[in-house]
């Protein structure tokens, strides 16, 4: 079963703060890592701790995509931010998180 990929206005933004390069990546990666069973925990998709981001991240070098999966009523994954990640810190659109 193949889940409907729904970029939020905000992180839709904070794709703006990225390369060229770096926007092509994190699309085609989210479009091949989290299209079919994004709740499997792999070495580059984990669950996190909480926190208010999102309860899963996408690693794809050192960028991040945090997103959530909704099951019902339809099959989605909803992309909450999309940031860089610095050390132990994350710049989302330029803005940095402690996660």
């Amino acid at each position: 079963m193949a889940y409907r990929i729904e970029y939020s206005p905000e992180s839709e933004t904070h794709l703006q703060y990225l390369t060229a390069r770096q926007q092509a990546i994190v699309l085609d990666t989210v479009d091949e890592q989290l299209m079919y069973q994004p709740t499997v925990e792999t070495k580059n998709r984990k669950l996190m701790r909480p926190n208010p981001l999102a309860p899963w991240e996408l690693r794809i070098g050192n960028l991040r995509v945090y997103y959530d999966v909704e099951e019902e009523p339809d099959a989605l994954v909803y992309i909450n931010a999309v940031g860089i990640k610095e050390r132990n810190q994350v710049r989302i659109a330029g803005e940095i998180y402690d996660l």
